[in-house]
This record gives structure tokens, sequence and C-alpha cells, in this order.
């Protein structure tokens, strides 16, 4: 996949600078047209000329020398893919707050492709809590991270922090580039969110649903180049690329989703729809002093049976199954009963996973009775992996 593609290579003031040569050397091999840019950090510890005569073109490392009078919007506008190795914590804290100080972190914010960002720094920097809140940032962006290695560091140390291998990045590079457009062609929708079913005027029966692992659907799939309908509940910022439907009732988001599910070629239900709703909707506030009401409840539209009862032949439907115990269990029985391809399962009670949280960490369970585990990571992460696994099961279809 890097054969013929544009790659600016970045790269930030650390000891690992050296190692970005091996990099630029594999990607040039690979076939790839690399463009160095480096930092002026960088510069005291790798030289210019290393790179210029490595690369295909001349090394930058000005926004003001460069022949190029807006050198960092050529740059990423030009760019099939943006890697930076190594990323050091400055680097990687410029480019979540959005500061363009230097001409990489320009580029880094004037470029729309594909970024990869290989972080490299002294144990204890890695695991500052800001360093993992601004790489946690720029994960739900849709930026991809190569993990640091555990090895020996500047200084003797040995931990974690150390930059991954060359070839672990450049095939991370290639990978990236290979999956960049792969739902490209297909109209994917997806729900995000809990319903919200009404008692009075100002009260509801909802659940504790965020949208968070929603609309990081959406963004991942519009990010791979799919047409994006996005169903949701929640006011999060819409995900590049994606049209949104705002609804807020389970009864709203049947109506929707039916809609837009008819030219669906893949149907994400990663909402949190209530299964039941008061029966009788009170026309004004509910008050104490009118004593404890009796709130009768009626079940909801089961929109994830609806919509595998009328799956068309070549269309891949995808549930959500939120579990506090048997997961696998009520996950497969869910997949059985309503008509899914997929059901991706996770337990709300473990650490960091579920509600409200930033990471997740799921199993995907296939009709053909294969399992993927996705351990515990950022949700962007969890939806590459919900995205993956739909492509392979269109290929068996």
């Amino acid at each position: 996949m890097l054969e013929g593609r544009r790659v600016v290579l970045g790269v930030s003031g650390g000891i690992a600078a050296y190692k970005a040569i091996d990099v630029c050397r594999r990607l040039v091999d690979r076939g790839a047209h690399v463009v160095p840019v480096l930092t002026r950090g960088a510069t005291r510890f790798v030289g210019v000329t290393t790179f210029s005569a490595l690369a295909s073109e001349p090394a930058h490392t000005s926004l003001f020398d460069d022949a190029d009078p807006i050198p960092h919007t050529r740059l990423g506008q030009g760019a099939d893919l943006v890697v930076v190795a190594p990323a050091t914590a400055r680097l990687i804290g410029s480019y979540a707050a959005g500061i363009s100080s230097d001409l990489l972190t320009a580029t880094l914010l004037a470029t729309e492709a594909p970024v990869v960002l290989c972080p490299a720094m002294h144990t204890e920097m890695w695991q500052h809590p800001a360093v993992q809140d601004n790489l946690a940032t720029l994960a739900r962006r849709g930026v991809h991270v190569v993990p640091p290695e555990e090895g020996r560091l500047a200084g003797g140390d040995v931990g974690a922090g150390r930059l991954a291998a060359p070839a672990t990045i450049v095939d991370a590079c290639d990978d990236v580039l290979g999956r960049a457009l792969d739902l490209a062609g297909l109209h994917v929708v997806v729900t995000a969110g809990g319903t919200r079913e009404p008692i009075d005027p100002v009260r509801f029966v909802g659940n504790r649903s965020s949208g968070k692992q929603g609309h990081a659907l959406a963004a991942e799939a519009a990010a791979r180049g799919a047409k994006v309908t996005l169903v949701t509940t929640v006011g999060l910022p819409t995900p590049p690329g994606a049209d949104v439907v705002r609804v807020e009732t389970a009864a709203e988001m049947d109506a929707a989703v039916r809609d837009a599910a008819a030219s669906a070629d893949v149907v994400v239900m990663a909402a949190a729809v209530a299964d039941f709703r008061p029966a009788q909707v009170a026309e004004r506030k509910l008050k104490k002093q009118d004593g404890v009401p009796q709130v009768v409840l009626e079940p909801t539209a089961d929109i994830l049976a609806g919509l595998g009862a009328a799956k068309r032949p070549g269309q891949t439907l995808v549930g959500f199954a939120a579990e506090t115990d048997r997961v696998r269990q009520n996950a497969s029985s869910k997949l059985a009963a309503k008509g899914a391809d997929l059901i991706v399962a996770n337990d709300v009670t473990a650490p960091g996973a579920g509600f409200e949280h930033d990471t997740n960490q799921v199993v995907i369970l296939d009709a053909d009775g294969t399992e993927r585990e996705v351990p515990l990571a950022d949700k962007r992460a969890i939806a590459r992996a919900v995205f993956t696994a739909v492509l392979d099961r269109r290929k068996q279809s």
C-alpha cells in the first residue's frame, strides 16, 4: 500500500530521532515518496543532510526559510500519510492543543491525511497523565498511535517508552494506508446514545449511555471512506463527513433507522435503546404534593430485531450488547434471536469499560461462531476493530 504514496515523515527532538533514519530508508524501500520534516530539536540529534540524501526530496525544517511560501499547507494537502517518529511529549501536547509552533505541527494541523504518531520518551513522561490524556484526545480524533516498547532508554534506564522498531512503524503505516478507504462505496448507518422516554415534560426514563462509542464508530467509518448516516440522541460534535439525524425516543430512532437502513450496506446499532416507555405521558409536570405517581410501562419497538427481519441480501447488521454478567452467553443468544451478523458485547461493570468512559473492552461475536477479543482501548480503537470485523464478514458473503 506504500507504493507510490506520498508520506510526510515528521521527526521531533528526541534521542530516538536516529531511528527515524531507518524508518525513512524502509519507507523508500517500500516504494513511498518520502518527504522529511524535522523540528529544530530534531536537528540537534540528526543531520538534515542525512534525510535529504535518503528521502525522496530534500528535508524541510522551517516555516519561513522554505522555498515554498506556505510549506505546511502544501505538505499537508499533498500527503497521503503523515507519520511522526519519534513523537515527543512536547509534539504530542502541541498537536492535541492545536498549537502550530513550527513546520511539523503546522503540517499536522493542515492535513486531512491519516496521521500515525510513534511516541518515544522516558518511562515517567510516557506514564504521565497529561501525556496519556493528550494521546487519548488524539486517538478520539482518529490519529493512529504506535505504542512505544519496553527496553533500554537514554541514560541506561530500562522501561516503557522506547520508540517502536522501525519495521513495526513502517508496517503500521502500510496497514493504515491499506484500510484508509476500505469502506469507500458503502453506506454505513450508525446509531448512538441512549433514548429518552418521557414521563412528563421534564422527566424521562433513560440510561447511562453517553453516545461516545457510537460517535467514534461514525467517525471511523467516515475516515475510512464510507457514506455515513449517524442517528444519535446526544449533542456530541458531529464526526467529520457524517450526516446526522437527531432523535430522542425509541420510536423516533426506529423510524429514522428504518428509513436510513433502506439504502444502507452496513447498519451498526450502537445506541442503548430503552426497552420500555411510560404508557401514558403526563401533559404537565408531576408535582410531589400530588403523591407518588403510578408509572405504567409498555415495551418499545425492538429496532434490532426489526432490522434483522427486514435485512436485505448483502446487508451487514451489527448489534451491541451491554451486559453485567454472562456476557458471552447473553450476547450469543441476542445474536441468534435478532438476526444480526455480528454482536459487540461488553461488560459495563468492568473498570474503564462501558457507559460514559472514553475507553472500552469488548468481544465481537460472529454468526459463524468465531469470536475476537478487543482488550481495553479508547473507543476509536474499538470502532476500528468493529469495522475490521464487518469487512471480514462481508468477504464471506
